[in-house]
């Protein structure tokens, strides 16, 4: 069911100086910031040969990435983002098999321009899991 890793997203509280840590650090090809308004986040993708890090900094009082931060302070692993061929199939594959999708159920556009969908922790390992539409 499961694609390639599409990329690892990480939290950060301050999106510029991790950037930084990539670019200059360790020499990565970064984005530009693109702010996801509807997702509560802003976003700068990294990439790398294989997959992409996205970084995610907090837009916004009700973010859920200003959350996450409240309980990790400096930061971490956000979640892991896999390919599927047709979202709306693995969705109800999941479901079937006892999963359980975060929010309305319904996806919703990613920071790709692509149908995403989150899956609740609770069910793949503790990871928050996120499907992208291939």
């Amino acid at each position: 069911m499961i694609g390639r890793l599409n990329h690892v997203a990480i939290a950060v509280s301050d999106i510029d100086a991790a950037t930084a840590v990539y670019r200059d650090t360790l020499g990565a090809e970064v984005s530009g910031k693109v702010a996801q308004t509807e997702h509560g986040v802003t976003t700068v993708f990294i990439t790398l040969p294989n997959t992409k890090i996205e970084l995610l900094e907090p837009l916004g009082e009700n973010s859920p990435i200003a959350r996450f931060l409240d309980k990790n302070p400096a930061g971490g692993i956000h979640h892991v983002c896999y390919e599927v061929e047709d979202i709306l199939a693995a969705r109800d594959q999941l479901v079937a098999r006892g999963a359980r999708v975060l929010g309305d159920g319904e996806p919703k556009i990613g920071a790709h321009g692509k149908p995403v969908l989150f899956l609740h922790p609770k069910d793949f390992l503790g990871t928050l899991t996120e499907l992208e539409q291939a």
